[in-house]
């Protein structure tokens, strides 16, 4: 299990590539879930130009480790990677992979969500946004989880 945070742009298909090409229980794993979110250009109907993802080194590793035991608790998983912006981000940059493989999808979906979900709402990242029409602010909320109709409400996805 891995659980990375990058300080810098980072090419999400090419860190999946490398993790697949290393995966030690490759023939065991019939079923591979990803998901990456991207930086976008707008928030709670402001245009946003930058984003700066602050963090606290050493908590934050352990927290996104806590859920990722979490996920093999709950599903029989062969391996599963978390990898996370921190610093400045701008539209259209990756934020975020969550990578989860099994025996069989049903796990895999299951396990990927959880990952990216209770990333959103409890691993320890601060959003800092700088405003096209001009100031900074903190985001205060995620997107919930829902349907996604809320279009309304944080940085990433």
């Amino acid at each position: 299990m891995s659980v990375e945070l990058v300080n810098g742009p980072f090419d999400p298909w090419a860190r999946l590539a490398r993790a697949q090409a290393n995966l030690t229980s490759q023939t065991q794993c019939g079923a591979c879930a990803v998901f990456v979110g991207s930086m976008r250009d707008f928030n709670e109907g402001d245009a946003v130009n930058d984003m700066t993802l602050e963090h606290y080194p050493g908590m934050t590793e352990r927290a996104l480790s806590r859920i990722v035991a979490e996920a093999e608790e709950r599903w029989p998983l062969g391996e599963a990677l978390i990898a996370h912006r921190v610093g400045p981000i701008t539209p259209g940059e990756s934020i975020v992979l969550t990578a989860v493989w099994s025996a069989h999808r049903e796990a895999a979906f299951a396990a990927c969500r959880y990952l990216i979900e209770e990333l959103k709402h409890r691993a320890p990242f601060w959003k800092k946004e700088t405003l096209t029409a001009g100031g900074t602010r903190w985001v205060t909320r995620n997107t919930p989880a829902g349907d996604g109709t809320d279009q309304s409400a944080g940085a990433s996805s």
